[in-house]
């Protein structure tokens, strides 16, 4: 575990070589991403960061108000610069779009170590159902902003609904706060 300067609290926990589950909140929850182009922002930035600084994208949705997304990390320590980085570019250019200048769209994120085959794929079934759980889709095939159709075109069908049911999520309920 490497020691990193961090005044969030509870403080972030850096492990090198791990999975992460990570849930970005806009400031106040407000719907500043309420349209495809909008979203659009987050998932380029989301990607390029990714490249940045090679961290493996497992699983991913957008919302109007937050971003759930499962990783590879291999570098624990830029975990936080990372995260600026999705954070300002998606801002930056929503701003751009808004004619604003400087308006911060962001709050923070919170971040879970994944500790075993279960936790990784209940992490992916939550990130996969979330469009639903907060009514956006009826279906998750349906939603355009999440990773469920590439899992779904690289595993089938039915290998992926049978992690659902293997390692399903106990429920959750429309109202429930991330």
């Amino acid at each position: 575990m490497k020691k990193v300067k961090d005044t969030h609290r509870p403080p972030h926990i850096y492990i090198d070589n791990t999975y992460y589950f990570i849930t970005v909140s806009t400031l106040h929850k407000k719907p500043f991403f309420d349209t495809d182009q909008k979203k659009d922002f987050i998932k380029k930035a989301l990607h390029a960061a990714c490249h940045t600084y090679n961290y493996d994208l497992i699983a991913w949705v957008i919302l109007d108000n937050h971003l759930h997304s499962l990783l590879k990390i291999g570098n624990s320590a830029l975990l936080p610069q990372y995260i600026r980085s999705i954070q300002g570019k998606s801002a930056g250019e929503l701003n751009k779009l808004l004619g604003a200048h400087g308006i911060r769209r962001w709050y923070q994120y919170w971040d879970t170590c994944i500790r075993d085959e279960e936790g990784l794929w209940k992490c992916v079934n939550y990130i996969h159902q979330n469009p639903v759980k907060h009514g956006y889709v009826k279906k998750m095939e349906d939603y355009i902003f999440s990773s469920y159709r590439r899992q779904l075109s690289l595993y089938g069908k039915e290998w992926l609904h049978s992690c659902f049911e293997r390692y399903s999520i106990i429920s959750f309920d429309i109202h429930d706060e991330f």
